[in-house]
């Protein structure tokens, strides 16, 4: 007995040494990370299509350069497929360093592109200290599955949205909750429906939505698009759009150009129902005088998709260290605390609560939820988003069909 606890000792020693030692091996890479980082340049990739959203970059921006000596310059781009494309083409002309583009924000198709084509650096994502320490993997699949391609280290998650709806409960106390109540809704009374056109990612959104509550398997949804009968498990879709499109704002033959214009819209009282990926939309919007008091979000009774965006950086950035170094800030309490807030932007967190610290716990519950921002339990169910690959199938074929 003896020595069978003696040998127990031993082994116990020796795990808890080797543990120690994987641990300031990692703290020695962190450093060296931290030290490589600074007086870097990281220009970061971002849709630019929202001041809150550009305001909040900025304000992280300050922080980075003050905390970490690192400069965090903000590209804004209307898609994020740009940026890809953009690597695709340094890389088929051969510049394999030295690169434009240090951080990119993105998910989805983009995502896919850049791992098929071999664009992103990493992994790396395991190695952030917030990551570590924050985030919990088993929390939810789209923290490793990115609309079904595994994300493997290589990016890092950044915050979570879901669909949302907006209504002016002054003109419509009882909004549509699915969408064959929409379309009902929509020929009672035409021209006070619409949605943003695909490819902008809402109105793509908005396709995936209404698939997913048309077609009779939504579990065909998760296999790529060449897998499956496309025609078939899409004819739903294309029938509803059919005789929405006919009672729709401007009949089906102008649609907005984003959600910024549907709550424009909805402020003019020329639609009835806005929508957005950001959950603090209208209470934002409120706050900036944008649309009145009276609106109010929600969301469908069976639930909206969502999803989860990430920070990647591409194999040829001149800063990866410096982009580490900004993907963890973006982890951190502090930040994530903030993006949370609904007058700043309203971001779902991509923290686990449990790993958080008892005044990081307090600091999350006091934020204040905003006069139209939907709590976690109203968001209901989230939607999973289809295999990346039905993206562009979906806006290829609605193209084909509806656009002028």
């Amino acid at each position: 007995m003896k020595k069978t606890f003696i040998a127990a000792s031993m082994a116990a020693a020796f795990m808890l040494s080797s543990v120690s030692a994987l641990a300031v091996t990692s703290n020695d890479q962190w450093q060296q990370t931290l030290e490589q980082a600074k007086g870097q340049t990281v220009y970061f990739n971002a849709w630019g299509g929202a001041d809150n959203i550009n305001d909040y970059i900025q304000w992280a921006a300050d922080r980075i350069e003050q905390e970490y000596d690192v400069t965090l310059k903000q590209v804004k781009l209307t898609d994020a497929s740009d940026a890809v494309n953009r690597v695709l083409a340094e890389k088929a002309a051969g510049k394999n360093s030295e690169g434009s583009i240090d951080l990119i924000w993105l998910n989805g198709e983009n995502f896919r592109a850049m791992k098929d084509n071999a664009l992103l650096f990493g992994p790396f994502s395991h190695n952030l200290p917030n990551y570590a320490h924050y985030v919990d993997e088993s929390a939810r699949q789209s923290l490793t599955q990115d609309f079904g391609t595994p994300v493997d280290g290589m990016e890092s998650p950044w915050g979570m949205a879901q669909v949302i709806f907006m209504h002016d409960t002054e003109t419509l106390a009882t909004p549509p909750k699915s969408m064959n109540e929409l379309l009902s809704y929509a020929q009672a009374n035409p021209g006070r429906i619409t949605y943003p056109e695909p490819p902008q990612f809402l109105g793509s959104t908005f396709l995936k939505q209404a698939l997913h509550e048309l077609t009779p398997d939504t579990s065909l949804l998760s296999n790529p698009v060449d897998q499956v009968d496309f025609h078939a498990v899409t004819a739903p879709l294309w029938a509803y759009l059919d005789q929405l499109h006919q009672v729709a704002w401007r009949n089906g033959q102008t649609f907005p150009s984003s959600s910024e214009e549907m709550m424009r819209l909805l402020d003019d009282q020329e639609i009835d129902v806005a929508l957005s990926f950001d959950i603090s939309a209208a209470s934002i919007q409120i706050d900036r005088g944008n649309l009145p008091d009276s609106v109010r979000s929600y969301v469908f009774t069976k639930g909206t998709i969502g999803n989860t965006h990430f920070l990647a950086i591409p194999y040829n950035s001149s800063a990866k260290a410096g982009a580490q170094v900004v993907a963890n800030f973006m982890l951190s309490p502090e930040a994530q605390i903030r993006k949370q807030n609904p007058t700043v932007w309203g971001d779902l967190s991509v923290l686990s609560y449990a790993k958080l610290s008892k005044e990081q716990q307090q600091a999350f519950d006091t934020i204040p939820r905003g006069i139209a921002t939907l709590s976690i339990e109203e968001l209901g169910q989230t939607l999973p988003e289809p295999h990346s690959s039905w993206v562009t199938a979906l806006e290829k074929e609605w193209r084909e069909r509806y656009a002028q």
